[in-house]
């Protein structure tokens, strides 16, 4: 085989050779922090052996292509300068810090500085600092680092690949070629008229999680507190985002009827994507504080009413509600208002509004509570789980179904009761089993699994509510399970899961005339005992149970009394005069 034939790989490992070669002589530029001055050291780059034969022919080389231009100058990069006009402790790059500073420094947190670590030859900025100058100084070097790797960018040939490329927006003049290179875009008189009737209706189920309702002009406005108490009315209500609130206004009694937050239309007029908002009830309260339900839901006007001197303003809103029902697909279908009028005066500047917003979603029942607040014996247990990165409790929407354990049934057959369950009842002490047959055919380690699912069941939770009312949103206040594996180890024998044994305590919370239940700590112990391995022909039966049991760890009573009041007065000296 002659030398004009060589493999393409072969040229390739010559290529990466010569621009080797070729970086001899390289300089390294290193800068010291205290002389400000750069002084060039050589550093020669030389190969192990040669690269090819003198006879060899060389590899044709790129007639044309530069090199890739850095598109970042790691001499001005540091990474580690985080705070601005301030040295970063161990940032030798920092052009904040001074020789002052280094003496502090115990090394260079980031040493090294790159741009891509993809091109055979690259800049590198290498930072230290020289400790035993007085003061410490900092030394740079810059230097050219090759890449040892054979799949490396040697040249760039293709310029737009080191940046963005702009997109071209279709205006009329471009509108035309634009359509032209599309490929499978077709426009037709039915689309015209189907694409135009959509875009003038709103799209009502857009909504997500957060986002502002949008009302005919701008948006749906919910007052609240900013920076301080006074009222904003500038804050949007954010869909699926419950809120109350209360704030107070600086007004002038003798203007009240050119305030528009103290007019009933300002919170009834606007309309939430075609949909009005409905007065649901009007509650007037008077100057005594009695309140008065009015039987028309008509919208009122508030009124001056000037009594010589003093001044009142009647069926200023008060407090403010706002219910609105929603569906699955984000669209909000009612929108109900019930507010509280009331008459202001002189005497009652500033005035304090409360306002309250609350989302329901559409043909949904609410799910029952197992007591306010406290728990009610015979009522289930409320229990879920709390995902790894969500920030509330998920529970079924069964609650006779959040914390259950086995049922008990006439044929005692583990297998046959398999996915039956009965809920765990608060107060009520339960104990529920089956048997198992097992023979030599079935393996230690399925019949262990199987005998663990039968007993924790299909989804164990992670979390009992401490009350019977107590909010998903609340993680902090739930109780987690405390879930406990209790194994006797016997050499050559078969570890089973035969019991799972629930405690649950409780206490007396609260005044000692309507004391509250409370879950305090919640353990499930799951018991495995040994057995040997079955012989052949002959069969076991093992019993599995459950047991749930309730402990009341209140402390004792101790009713509490007000201590008798005393009387500290002191009588002056003089006051037996002339008797003593």
């Amino acid at each position: 085989m002659g030398l004009g034939v060589v493999p393409p790989l072969l040229l390739v490992l010559l290529e990466c050779w010569a621009s080797v070669s070729a970086q001899a002589g390289a300089t390294v530029a290193v800068t010291t922090e205290a002389l400000n001055s750069t002084e060039p050291a050589p550093m020669t780059f030389r190969p192990a052996l040669s690269p090819k034969p003198p006879n060899t022919p060389r590899a044709p080389e790129p007639s044309s292509g530069p090199r890739p231009t850095p598109v970042t100058d790691v001499a001005a990069l540091c990474v580690c300068d985080l705070f601005p006009v301030q040295c970063d402790i161990n940032c030798c790059c920092d052009p904040d810090c001074s020789s002052m500073d280094f003496s502090v420094f115990s090394a260079c947190s980031v040493p090294v500085v790159t741009g891509d670590s993809q091109f055979c030859s690259q800049k590198a900025a290498i930072y230290s600092l020289n400790f035993t100058a007085n003061p410490p100084q900092r030394i740079f070097k810059l230097v050219d680092q090759l890449n040892p790797s054979i799949f490396c960018i040697h040249i760039t040939n293709y310029k737009p690949a080191l940046s963005f490329i702009n997109p071209e927006v279709p205006d009329e003049n471009n509108f035309d070629k634009l359509i032209k290179s599309s490929d499978g875009f077709s426009w037709n008189a039915e689309s015209d008229v189907s694409i135009t009737a959509e875009s003038d209706t709103p799209n009502t189920s857009k909504y997500e999680y957060g986002v502002p309702l949008q009302t005919s002009d701008s948006f749906l406005r919910f007052p609240s507190p900013l920076t301080s108490s006074l009222c904003s009315d500038n804050n949007p209500v954010a869909f699926l985002v419950n809120q109350a609130v209360k704030c107070t206004r600086r007004i002038n009694v003798g203007q009240c009827e050119e305030i528009e937050a103290l007019s009933m239309a300002y919170y009834s007029s606007p309309k939430i994507l075609r949909v009005p908002i409905t007065v649901q009830s009007i509650v007037i309260q008077s100057i005594n504080k009695t309140l008065t339900r009015l039987e028309d839901t008509d919208t009122l006007k508030q009124a001056l009413v000037e009594a010589g001197a003093v001044k009142i303003c009647t069926k200023v809103v008060l407090e403010v509600k706002y219910s609105l029902t929603y569906t699955d697909a984000g669209e909000i279908t009612k929108a109900h208002l019930s507010v509280l009028l009331g008459t202001i005066s002189n005497a009652v500047v500033p005035l304090q509004q409360t306002f309250e917003i609350h989302f329901i979603q559409q043909s949904t029942k609410p799910v029952p509570l197992s007591g306010n607040p406290g728990y009610v014996v015979g009522l289930p247990l409320a229990a879920g789980f709390r995902p790894p990165t969500g920030s509330g409790i998920i529970q079924t929407m069964n609650r006779y179904g959040q914390l259950t354990v086995l049922r008990s049934t006439a044929e005692q057959d583990c297998l046959a009761i398999e996915g039956i369950r009965t809920p765990v009842l608060f107060g009520y002490n339960m104990q529920s089993g089956c048997k198992l047959r097992l023979t030599r055919a079935t393996t230690c380690l399925l019949v262990a699994e199987k005998m663990k699912s039968l007993l924790r069941g299909q989804g164990f939770p992670d979390f009992v509510a401490p009350f019977g009312n107590s909010r998903a949103q609340d993680v902090l206040d739930w109780v987690p399970v405390h879930f406990v594996t209790q194994a006797s180890h016997v050499k050559d024998s078969c570890q089973l899961p035969v019991a799972l044994v629930i405690e649950v305590k409780w206490t007396k919370y609260g005044s000692l005339l309507n004391p509250q239940a409370k879950i305090v700590n919640v353990t499930a112990n799951l018991i495995s005992s040994s057995f040997p391995e079955t012989n052949s022909g002959n069969e076991r039966t093992i019993f599995i149970f459950t047991a749930v049991t309730f402990v009341d760890v209140s402390a004792p009573a101790e009713a509490g009394f007000r201590a008798r009041p005393t009387i500290n007065a002191k009588l002056p000296f003089n006051f037996f005069f002339p008797f003593v």
